[in-house]
């Protein structure tokens, strides 16, 4: 009984073995040049250096830790939101776990409409909160976290999201850094999806997160081009955030003052072992919702306000360009040539579409697993993590088509538009002064 290879290979394998591997380039240029390139090759070589270096990078974070422990700096973890009052109990007792306790805890009530002023009064008067203060009407989360840095008094500030969880050692870990150089005046913390069994869309996020987050900021952060410190978890130099004024009025505040930081002339850095646990949103009516508002934030911010590290001044610096350049390269840039890609993989090869669209989907199939064994190289948490492994399948789909439509709309919108000033995450009188301001 004769057998043949042929005979359980795909056709469309097949077909791409028989027109050979310069047509195979031709037609899968644009995920050889830039997807495989960013997402394979830079991973996988970071990762080697990584690894390669763990004994003396732990080393010397080690040596930081001790500092950090001599000193024993005050610090002011602040809370800035709206309508929180349900998560703040359980954040306190998160932070009363911490391996280090050396911090004031305020909240700032963003004009809640909730119970959220009658559970922060309880909860300062029980000593779980060290000040609680109200914005009686809404001035937008910018403004609540500058009013809480007006009260702080710590030599570091710890800026969270209400709704997080954190790792006992997490407020450690994430001060380290300071410690290691001089130059660092922010660290951010690792973001981890918290409710990944929820829903498919949570699923679908945490593996998201993992990728972009916890290796991607890993990788960023090696090379200098770290760009965003997370609002849900990330420190700061009390001194600097003073000097540079604050929080400006956001969506995309977290990133916005990560730019001010850069182009001040300090350095920025990511603590993948300061781990903070996050809720993400378990629909995907309210995910597009969310990333809409964070794309936007990429024209409004990287595209239009720091426009001018692009160019020779006198605080020009070769990071800052090219962490901003990379952001908007491959995240708009990218964006709009895929869009090209495909109508030119329409004009010309319509008919060759059954072969192309199974391949182009394997490709995307093979590479997000492959990604997925980058992280483990990472990761801390690789049991829990396992549960997610199903789901990778997925991933081609939701990052490749659902969230490149999104991404697309979000900037078409902004570009425009810029309709990110007319979005309710702000209240209308905060965006019109500062739609006005240029901010």
């Amino acid at each position: 009984m004769s057998f043949h290879i042929e005979n359980i290979v795909p056709e469309y394998i097949n077909y791409w073995h028989e027109v050979g591997l310069s047509k195979f380039i031709r037609v899968f240029w644009y995920f050889i040049l830039f997807e495989f390139t960013r997402y394979i090759v830079i991973d996988y070589i970071i990762a080697f250096i990584f690894g390669a270096n763990k004994k003396k990078r732990a080393e010397k974070f080690e040596k930081a830790r001790q500092l950090l422990r001599l000193e024993n700096p005050f610090v002011s973890v602040i809370i800035p939101g709206k309508n929180e009052g349900k998560h703040l109990f359980k954040l306190t007792r998160s932070l009363a776990e911490q391996t280090f306790s050396n911090f004031e805890l305020i909240i700032v009530d963003d004009g809640s409409d909730d119970d959220t002023p009658i559970i922060g009064k309880n909860l300062e008067r029980l000593g779980l909160i060290d000040k609680f203060i109200r914005n009686e009407m809404r001035g937008g989360k910018a403004s609540a976290a500058n009013l809480a840095l007006r009260y702080s008094s710590g030599k570091f500030i710890v800026h969270l999201d209400a709704d997080c969880s954190f790792d006992y050692d997490a407020i450690e870990n994430v001060l380290v850094p300071f410690y290691m150089s001089p130059k660092i005046a922010a660290v951010g913390g690792n973001v981890k999806v918290r409710n990944y069994k929820e829903s498919l869309c949570s699923k679908l996020q945490a593996i998201e997160y993992l990728k972009t987050v916890s290796v991607g900021r890993i990788i960023t952060s090696y090379l200098g081009i770290y760009k965003i410190i997370s609002g849900a978890f990330g420190a700061f130099r009390a001194d600097v955030i003073d000097a540079i004024g604050g929080w400006d009025i956001g969506p995309g505040l977290d990133g916005d003052i990560t730019v001010k930081i850069r182009k001040s002339g300090y350095k920025v850095c990511f603590e993948p072992s300061a781990i903070c646990l996050t809720n993400a949103p378990s629909k995907f009516k309210v995910l597009t919702k969310q990333r809409l508002r964070w794309d936007k934030s990429i024209i409004r911010f990287r595209v239009r306000k720091h426009k001018d590290v692009y160019f020779p001044n006198a605080n020009f610096s070769w990071s800052t360009f090219f962490a901003l350049a990379e952001n908007v390269f491959y995240n708009v840039v990218l964006d709009i040539l895929w869009w090209f890609y495909i109508i030119d993989i329409i004009i010309n090869y319509s008919s060759q579409l059954q072969f192309v669209i199974p391949m182009n989907f394997t490709l995307y199939f093979v590479m997000s697993y492959v990604q997925m064994c980058s992280i483990y190289v990472f990761s801390e948490r690789r049991k829990e993590e396992l549960y997610l492994w199903p789901y990778v399948s997925l991933m081609s789909i939701y990052t490749g088509t659902y969230l490149r439509i999104v991404r697309t709309a979000a900037y078409y919108k902004e570009f425009f538009f810029k309709r990110s000033f007319e979005d309710t995450w702000n209240p209308y009188k905060s965006s019109a002064q500062a739609k006005k301001a240029g901010l």
